[in-house]
């Protein structure tokens, strides 16, 4: 028999893997059991790490002390970073990865946690006494205790694959569903619901005409993920391909259309709107006349691609004669076609903010099983169920983030606050204060609280108060610093920026559109002799710094606006509070206040539907 725990994390996959991660290093003994262990964090779709918002969602888990950072800079094989042409909010990276190396760091990254237990079965079942979780029961027959329980089924319950008219049960291709625990999970009181994924084919890449195509290379001085010291930038990397559909490719796709399981009814469920399949791109958008079509390659040392913009349920002879009328495809083998896949997903309105459910004590749902999609969303809701089931167990206070202090906190707050009918994706769309949330920033805002948890070490702290104290001298300087117009007006001039008559403090020269700190070093030997006397890594503190000067009334503004909207967060509502004994409060608004039963009025002010004339219903009913 297996010892008794203070932890059990369900699945493998990149929610599992940061939950067990986390708990173990926190202290909590944690087993981890996943139906192969062979796969542990499989990327099951494309090979990449990151992109817009979801790549300052991986630095925060980063900076807190989670591991998919290091994971991601140890198996990449290109680095980009998105949107430069805009406003530094939405400066995001991402990075293309080898998979297999991916998953076989993550493999070796587990095992080196000393608290860390690993079990290969399938869990069907929970033991629940007095309305908490206190152990698994598994297919083998096992019951095995615990104070706390994390599920992270990913779409493997009930999974159903779909692939023209043929279905068929599976959690991945290749891989079983997991059955029993939605049917427990519903007789406990839960609801659950169908949301529907799916994913490209894979070719050969020996097969493809890469000379009819436009190569899509990595940064020339590519940056990495991690703020530890622990991982380097990459010296080589590898390019991905872009192609087009055309009119000939969408007719070809249009004669599988009968068989297609997202029109004859197959297919119930919802499936991601930002991530359409390429039938439901040509159906929607029947005015296109081309989609992008991305060639991204697997890894350094394998032929195989993954054709990114492709995503199908098509009948796989119709995905195969499309795909030969791409430029560039015109010989493609496929290794294995595009399929959809249905899974149960429980609507995260029935979580409290900790991730823990409502209904059952110190059980925890992270994962597609709230309702999203992408490793990144999934890797970081791993990481604060795992964080607050350790916190539990140790009967220590939760671990919150707040809307204003990182993408996680906006996630976490949407999920169970809104809820979602959808697979639910990040975007930096949906953070309010998304100037205060940049990737750069990431270690400023969160390693402290990564480290007095016990996540982040020492090391990461002090790296982090370095580049705090070097960066508020290097400002300081820059504010307090002239520069002169003999030296500074040549510069001006190639930026056709007006030149000065006189001395001018720096910073508001480095104000000014198109002009950077290199060009301010470029004509200031003191500023030049003052970085150089530095010794922490300079290109982060430079670009700090520019950052926090040149946007300077926008981040005070910002901060100004999260202090007011957050003073809401403080008034806490009583969990018993009845919203029933108020006839003003509308019928639709009271099921959505007793469904959700917000903690706070912050909370309460955000639950769609909430009109502002009912928050002062409920300050009125508080008292105040």
């Amino acid at each position: 028999m297996l010892q008794d725990y203070d932890v059990i994390v369900v699945g493998g996959g990149h929610s599992g893997n940061e939950a067990a991660a986390a708990a173990a290093k926190l202290g909590s003994k944690t087993l981890l059991i996943s139906m192969n262990l062979e796969t542990l964090g499989q990327m099951s779709c494309n090979p990449a790490i990151g992109g817009i918002a979801k790549g300052q969602i991986v630095r925060e888990i980063d900076a807190l002390g989670g591991l998919t950072g290091i994971i991601t800079d140890k198996s990449a094989i290109q680095f980009k970073l998105l949107n430069l042409s805009k406003g530094p909010a939405m400066w995001s990276p991402r990075a293309q990865c080898d998979r297999m190396e991916f998953s076989r760091t993550w493999r070796l990254s587990l095992e080196r946690i000393p608290n860390l237990d690993f079990w290969q079965d399938m869990v069907i079942g929970l033991i629940i006494e007095n309305e908490t979780v206190v152990g698994v029961k598994t297919s083998m027959g096992l019951s095995i205790k615990a104070k706390s329980v994390i599920l992270n089924s990913g779409t493997f319950l009930n999974g159903t694959i779909h692939l023209g008219e043929k279905q068929f049960g599976g959690g991945r291709m290749g891989e079983k569903a997991a059955f029993g625990l939605t049917k427990e999970l519903e007789n406990l009181g839960f609801v659950s619901g169908r949301m529907k994924t799916g994913t490209p084919p894979r070719v050969d890449g020996r097969s493809l005409d890469f000379s009819k195509m436009e190569e899509q290379p990595g940064d020339m001085n590519p940056k990495k993920f991690s703020f530890s010291n622990e991982t380097k930038h990459l010296t080589k990397q590898r390019s991905c391909w872009i192609t087009y559909t055309n009119s000939e490719v969408h007719e070809m796709l249009k004669t599988g259309f009968d068989k297609s399981p997202m029109f004859n009814g197959a297919i119930k469920s919802i499936g991601p709107r930002y991530c359409p399949s390429i039938e439901d791109k040509i159906n929607r958008f029947a005015h296109r006349e081309r989609h992008q079509i991305f060639a991204e390659p697997e890894g350094w040392n394998t032929i195989e691609y993954y054709i990114n913009g492709f995503s199908t349920s098509l009948p796989e002879d119709v995905q195969m004669r499309a795909m030969k009328l791409i430029p560039g495809f015109e010989n493609a083998k496929m290794f294995r076609p595009g399929y959809a896949i249905e899974h149960d997903y429980f609507p995260p309105t029935q979580l409290q903010h900790t991730l823990e459910t409502k209904l059952i004590k110190n059980l925890y749902f992270s994962g597609q099983i709230n309702g999203t999609t992408g490793y990144e969303e999934a890797a970081s809701q791993g990481l604060m169920a795992g964080i607050n089931a350790h916190l539990k167990v140790k009967n220590k206070d939760p671990f919150i983030l707040n809307r204003s202090e990182a993408y996680i906190g906006v996630l976490i707050d949407d999920l169970i606050t809104k809820g979602t009918e959808e697979p639910y994706r990040m975007f930096t769309s949906r953070a309010e204060y998304r100037i205060l949330l940049r990737n750069d920033n990431a270690d400023l805002r969160l390693t402290h609280k990564g480290y007095n948890l016990g996540l982040a070490s020492e090391e990461r702290m002090k790296q982090v108060e370095i580049k705090k104290n070097t960066t508020i001298e290097l400002i300081d300087f820059i504010k307090n610093t002239s520069a002169k117009p003999e030296n500074i007006n040549p510069i001006l001039n190639k930026l056709n920026s007006s030149p000065i008559k006189q001395k001018v403090r720096m910073d508001s020269i480095l104000c000014r559109p198109n002009v950077t700190i290199e060009h301010l070093i470029e004509g200031s030997e003191k500023l030049k002799e003052k970085i150089n006397s530095f010794d922490y890594a300079m290109e982060e503190i430079k670009e700090q710094t520019q950052i926090l000067i040149k946007y300077d009334g926008y981040i005070s503004r910002e901060k100004g606006v999260a202090e007011k909207i957050e003073r809401l967060d403080y008034v806490n509502i009583p969990f018993d509070f009845d919203y029933n004994k108020f006839s003003t409060l509308s019928t639709e608004s009271k099921e959505k206040l007793n469904n959700i039963k917000p903690k706070t009025i912050g909370q309460a002010s955000r639950i769609s539907g909430i009109k502002p004339s009912d928050i002062s219903i409920i300050l009125i009913g508080l008292g105040r």
